[in-house]
């Protein structure tokens, strides 16, 4: 979708996006775990914005996620991509961070994607 559009949805998502950054944000010691998802992939990213650097990521799409074990489903590949998210920031020894839904409603392949990083030991 571009910038500009007038999806009804696409609106309302923005405008959720916008009120949620304007409380949350992320720093060096609890860095901020956005999520974006499209139609078929989802992604993932830990983001220190004082520096405004990207200090883990993790989709569907990296090299990591194609190693794993294939799994069935839209939920399911977004609770592969919580663990591996999870596994590189506790490498990087990030332990706590701030979730940001990104607008998303928290339901389905977010919650998953959030539940999946809980049990791998991040804390938010």
């Amino acid at each position: 979708m571009a910038s500009g559009s007038t999806n009804p949805r696409y609106v309302a998502r923005v405008k959720r996006k916008k009120r949620i950054r304007r409380n949350i944000e992320g720093t060096e010691t609890r860095p901020r775990l956005t999520v974006f998802r499209s139609d078929k992939h989802i992604y993932a990213q830990i983001i220190n914005d004082k520096t405004g650097a990207t200090v883990a990521s993790a989709s569907t799409l990296s090299p990591e996620y194609r190693e794993m074990e294939a799994i069935k489903g839209k939920v399911g590949a977004a609770k592969r991509v919580g663990e591996l998210i999870a596994r590189k920031a506790i490498e990087k020894g990030i332990a706590k961070v701030v979730f940001d839904r990104n607008g998303f409603i928290y339901h389905g392949r977010i919650q998953a994607l959030a539940d999946a990083a809980r049990q791998k030991g991040l804390d938010f």
